[in-house]
């Protein structure tokens, strides 16, 4: 019987991204997608994740599990939180997208930094690396950074900025931290425009850190 992994989206341009990394990791894995973008708009516009819209994730989360998945996987850091309510609620795993990446950061080194282009990500995945941490006894110090005005700027149509920004935030943490975590998976292309020589450190993106654990967590 072939497995069946059920992904939680709030952007649609998530699904293309997941789909090529499940047909590279989860060749054999049946994969569906349910995908709601007023999630992560009524989370920025209250600047918080509210009761209504994390009732509204476990909501999602639980029509996963009636329509047959076996692993579930919300790829918003932002509603973290909801994802992690919601994993009490289902008789089947429930993955928040960052998770692995927290723990893969806890383990590369004891600085560690978290860079963000949303308020509403930033606090979450600071968090969620924190109580990571604590759960594997390891001390951290934790510097957080946030790229005002980049995200604005990808919405706004103008992808050059928000690189620019983040490209500029990268290389100004890489020399104050042993390992970089990207709170948000959209920041993981401008990584690839970095020239090596800018690369001091590691820097960790949420996407493939995830698929790859699922393949793992199947595979086992």
């Amino acid at each position: 019987m072939k497995k069946t992994l059920g992904l939680v989206h709030t952007s649609a341009t998530l699904v293309p991204v997941f789909q090529k990394l499940c047909s590279e990791y989860l060749p054999d894995v049946n994969v569906f997608n349910i995908v709601d973008d007023s999630l992560i708009k009524d989370v920025i516009t209250r600047n918080e994740l509210t009761k209504l819209t994390a009732r509204r994730v476990v909501d999602y989360v639980g029509s996963a599990e009636l329509a047959g998945a076996d692993i579930i996987l919300v790829t918003c850091s932002s509603i973290g939180a909801a994802v992690e309510a919601s994993a009490e609620l289902t008789t089947v795993p429930v993955l928040r997208v960052d998770q692995p990446m927290a723990d893969l950061a806890v383990k590369t080194g004891k600085r560690i930094g978290v860079i963000a282009t949303l308020p509403t990500t930033l606090g979450p995945t600071s968090d969620l690396v924190k109580r990571r941490a604590a759960i594997a006894g390891k001390e951290i110090e934790l510097t957080s950074k946030l790229c005002e005005g980049a995200f604005e700027a990808l919405m706004g149509g103008n992808p050059e900025i928000h690189d620019e920004m983040v490209a500029k935030a990268l290389i100004e943490l890489s020399a104050q931290v042993d390992v970089i975590v990207l709170a948000q998976a959209s920041m993981s292309r401008v990584v690839d425009t970095l020239q090596e020589s800018q690369k001091k450190v590691p820097i960790l993106a949420s996407p493939t850190l995830a698929i790859q654990h699922i393949a793992q967590l199947l595979n086992s």
